[in-house]
């Protein structure tokens, strides 16, 4: 739910938007504002996570700032976003952390990171932590497996249950009521497409503006290699399990070898997009940004990077000395990641999906309606 004073300024907005729709072809947004008569808080929020933030709008509208009716549409709904995050958290005590999302990241990353490093200097021998292991098993050498794969286990069962529930309490807001099964099962092609596309990153074909003048597809190649990244890391991790438990080939695995391949590149690849971003928004004009929620996305952008550049220096060090404490400081870098993950930036995802799918299901009805008004003409 907005906050009190957000909600009004995003309604008193986003009216001027109604009645103008100049910028209705930049992304899927403006179309959504216009088939929509009420502006309740659910459709504010609905309309907030639809929105990719590619600010496009803002440079183009001529009712922006130094103009009296002062419209920033990026801004306002950044924050609408902040405020439905908060509103639909899970446990509901997550929501404050919003309000000071940077710290809370760092902090859930360091507290991680020292306890992990502390706990191997303490639980694991000198001679062991500080010499060359290689051959299979190397890796649990240092620590061992049960150690490695429960703590990540709880962190990430702790991340999908809060980042699920989270997510549900939102879809329950914005769905729409009384969908037909034929409805949804069109609807979900389109809603796929434009997740993986990041279709309205697009900004109806100009690309993102992160100041005055021509905008650039950057913005969305960094996203898209950061998630495919991601995604590459979380195949790696599944394929080495599968390795370990039902072939039981034993880590670390040859270079050219499925899950180090893939690891490899997701590495790269997180580390590329994430660092990338950083320095967009860096650069980036601040009028149509919402200032109390950069630091939660900088931290957030941050972590991603080190745990994939970690990740990267676990493989190059793996043979020699090194690799017990860089192995240590990767794996405290991805509990946290994971265990402050409900509390973060990265709720925007689930969210934003179940956007596109409530947009698309609206345009398969608006399509269908359109169809039977043609019909009925046609007679």
């Amino acid at each position: 739910m907005p906050e009190p004073d957000t909600a009004p300024e995003a309604r008193r907005i986003l009216r001027i938007c109604q009645a103008c729709m100049y910028c209705e072809g930049f992304c899927a947004a403006f179309p959504a504002l216009g088939r929509l008569r009420d502006l309740s808080e659910d459709d504010l929020d609905h309309l907030a996570s639809l929105c990719h933030g590619c600010r496009d709008c803002y440079f183009a509208c001529q009712y922006a700032a130094p103009h009296v009716f002062d419209v920033n549409v990026p801004r306002t709904l950044a924050r609408v976003r902040q405020a439905s995050y908060a509103k639909h958290a899970w446990p509901r005590g997550l929501g404050g952390l919003f309000r000071s999302n940077g710290r809370v990241v760092a902090l859930s990353a360091a507290v991680a990171v020292v306890l992990a490093l502390a706990a191997t200097l303490l639980l694991v021998p000198s001679e062991a932590l500080f010499a060359a292991h290689r051959g299979e098993g190397a890796f649990y050498q240092v620590i061992p497996w049960t150690v490695m794969a429960g703590a990540a286990a709880a962190a990430l069962a702790w991340a999908c249950l809060g980042l699920g529930l989270a997510t549900a309490s939102f879809w329950r807001a914005i769905r729409p009521a009384a969908v037909p099964s034929r409805v949804l099962i069109r609807a979900l092609p389109q809603a796929m497409a434009d997740i993986v596309t990041l279709r309205n990153l697009a900004g109806g074909g100009t690309g993102c503006r992160e100041a005055e003048g021509t905008g650039s597809q950057l913005r969305r190649a960094l996203h898209q290699s950061m998630v495919a990244g991601l995604g590459l890391c979380v195949l790696a991790t599944s394929v080495a399990g599968l390795y370990g438990h039902v072939f039981g080939w034993q880590a670390p695995y040859p270079v050219l070898s499925l899950p180090v391949l893939s690891g490899l590149i997701g590495g790269v690849l997180l580390t590329v997009g994430a660092a990338g971003l950083m320095l967009l928004k860096r650069r980036a004009a601040p009028e149509p940004l919402a200032p109390e929620t950069l630091g939660g996305e900088a931290a957030m952008l941050a972590l991603l990077a080190a745990v994939g550049a970690t990740g990267l220096i676990v493989l190059a060090v793996r043979d020699t000395a090194a690799m017990g404490a860089a192995l240590a400081l990767h794996l405290g870098l991805v509990v946290g990641f994971l265990a402050v993950l409900p509390a973060s930036k990265i709720v925007h995802a689930p969210f934003r999906a179940a956007a596109l799918l409530r947009d698309a299901i609206e345009r398969q009805r608006a399509t269908a309606e359109t169809r039977r008004n043609d019909g009925r003409n046609e007679r």
